[in-house]
């Protein structure tokens, strides 16, 4: 964000429609959705299972992949696409390790669990 707004006048932010950020944040970081939502931690999601959480983790990866992908589609400059690039491939790569975390936990699970759930959750 530095990189993109240090040297913004007044005249780039109300032309870049940035005006309402500016207001409440000046340049300062403000975690937000594309949309404009804050970042709240209700998209965090946890059930204490191994399997549904590393599950949900690689969902999560491929979400930001795709958000990353859109946001190459959209952009052209070098100062963002570059980060963006790296993020992107950073995604790819935490998909295939949890992916292989999930193998691993199943392994070490009873073969016959076909469900892959925690059995150790249901014994007295």
């Amino acid at each position: 964000m530095h990189q993109l707004t240090r040297n913004l006048t007044i005249d780039e932010i109300k032309k870049g429609g940035y005006e309402a950020y500016f207001v409440d944040h000046t340049v300062g970081v403000y975690p937000t959705a594309a949309s404009g939502t804050p970042w709240n931690a209700g998209g965090i999601q946890s059930k204490g299972d191994v399997i549904a959480d590393l599950v949900e983790d690689m969902a999560a990866e491929q979400k930001a992949r795709t958000t990353y992908d859109n946001i190459l589609r959209m952009v052209d400059d070098p100062d963002v696409r570059d980060p963006i690039v790296f993020l992107r491939e950073r995604e790819i790569v935490h998909f295939q390790r949890f992916g292989e975390s999930v193998n691993i936990t199943k392994e070490k699970m009873d073969c016959k669990n076909l469900y892959s759930f925690n059995p150790a959750f249901d014994q007295k």
